[in-house]
């Protein structure tokens, strides 16, 4: 983080040094999106593999650990609490700016959280105060998650939100795997209560980035209201912003719709290479290692494609390859045992997802307003994830045992199919460009500009209680 402050703070010149490919990656911004996403991926991790692995080293059946997807479940809900991250403004700490108060607040709760799941043990006999504090850590992730996707789009500019969102994507990759790795090695040395709580200082690097960063100049202040009317309008006023642009329903269908063949296919591939007799030691190496390495390129190139090329084609060119990738596995399952295969396909899938991931949510922090930000993005991001969790979790199985391997993974690339020509039609039509809303298009200038004057406003509610 002292890097950090300390190019901040460095003239221009030595950004203009370096390679024109990795220049805007080294922007104030982006390097701040870095920290931003260290700490948005570290509250997953608590609750996600590193949660299991002390449960199972506590003695707690197989069963009873399955209980815990609730926790992560929570973050498909966020959105329903997502407005008051832009409507409440917090006394005192609000006259450091809305987006940086609530970094704080909620860097706090995320802290607290995590060190309450570690000072409670788990306990076979009794299973629901560990629960509870696990979903507790869902929550205030979810939160943190919230503001930091809110001040990660209004401190971007527009020409931004490609690389922006890929430093974001680096910045969750390594505070997840980083934490996870940490807690791993304190626990065998000190415990697990020692571990969960040295992770909590994961929380630093967003607030130190927003610390030095400042309020965004983007941020558009909500208006100051009172009364049970004006809080209503709060709540729905995301909603109805979003639903009244043109073409907001064939929006949507595509952001339900665009990723349920690419969950489809990561949802099984590990049945797959179980069935096919991969060992631990080659899915570990093919996988979680060359995997790793294709997807990190990928969120690089992606950054550079949104760049060069525009939104609007990086993001079609990202779909097609991620149909492409999960035909990938139907060759796999065809062929059967083969590093030599294995490897090419989880590479260009990583790869494939790793260029989709940066251009979709650049385009989907693209369709903010900047009066909703976070209340926009939280419902966006859950929505592109929560139904097609729910459809393939319930029917991805028993499609397998009815059709093969190879038939399903030539499914899930036909069922991509939508959602390429859904965004290809709204690209022919000029939908695409009509549906943006301003956090794509204005500069600092232009959301610092008052609204319109029938547009509602989010508002500033002083004592929620």
């Amino acid at each position: 983080m002292a890097f950090l402050a300390a190019r901040a703070a460095a003239p221009a010149s030595w950004r203009e040094e370096l390679p024109d490919a990795v220049r805007p990656y080294f922007e104030t911004a982006p390097l701040a999106a870095l920290a931003l996403g260290i700490s948005s991926g570290f509250p997953y991790a608590m609750i996600g593999a590193t949660l299991t692995s002390r449960l199972a080293q506590e003695g707690i059946d197989k069963s009873t650990i399955t209980a815990f997807t609730l926790a992560i479940l929570v973050y498909n809900l966020k959105w329903i609490w997502a407005w008051v991250v832009d409507g409440v403004r917090i006394p005192l700490l609000g006259r450091l700016g809305q987006r940086v108060s609530w970094l704080i607040v909620s860097a706090v709760l995320v802290a607290a959280a995590v060190i309450n799941l570690a000072l409670t043990p788990p306990d076979p006999s009794n299973i629901m105060p560990i629960i509870t504090a696990a979903i507790l850590v869902g929550v205030a992730g979810a939160t943190y998650d919230i503001v930091i996707d809110g001040f990660r789009i209004e401190i971007l500019e527009p020409r931004q939100l490609g690389v922006g969102s890929g430093m974001s994507q680096y910045g969750w990759r390594i505070g997840s795997a980083s934490a996870g790795a940490l807690a791993l090695v304190i626990a065998a040395r000190a415990g697990w209560e020692a571990a969960y709580i040295a992770c909590a200082l994961f929380v630093l690097p967003a607030v130190i980035a927003g610390l030095v960063v400042g309020e965004p100049p983007r941020h558009r202040a909500p208006a100051e209201r009172k009364g049970i009317g004006q809080v209503a309008k709060s709540i729905w006023g995301p909603f109805q912003q979003f639903f009244t642009r043109e073409g907001a329903l064939i929006v949507l269908l595509f952001i339900l719709v665009h990723k349920l063949g690419d969950t489809l296919s990561q949802l099984t591939v590990r049945l797959l290479f179980d069935d096919l007799g991969f060992s631990n030691d080659e899915i570990a190496f093919y996988d979680v290692g060359l995997g790793f390495f294709a997807l990190m390129i990928g969120i690089f190139v992606g950054g550079i494609l949104y760049v060069r090329i525009g939104m609007k084609r990086s993001v079609l060119i990202s779909l097609v390859l991620m149909a492409i990738s999960n035909l990938s596995f139907a060759g796999l399952a065809a062929i059967g045992h083969s590093n030599v295969v294995m490897a090419a396909s989880m590479c260009f899938e990583n790869f494939a997802s790793g260029i989709g991931g940066v251009v979709l949510v650049a385009y989907f922090s693209a369709l903010t307003d900047l009066r909703y930000t976070a209340a926009q993005y939280a419902l966006i991001s859950a929505a592109a994830s929560i139904v097609g969790r729910f459809i393939t979790g319930t029917s991805a199985g028993s499609l397998i045992e009815a059709m093969g391997y190879v038939n399903f993974y030539l499914l899930t690339g036909l069922v991509a199919v939508p959602g390429i020509v859904i965004f290809w039609w709204m690209m022919r039509t000029g939908l695409v460009d009509r549906s943006i809303g301003d956090a794509g298009t204005a500069g600092e200038g232009d959301a610092r500009a008052d609204a319109e004057p029938d547009a509602p406003e989010p508002p500033v509610i002083r004592n929620p209680a």
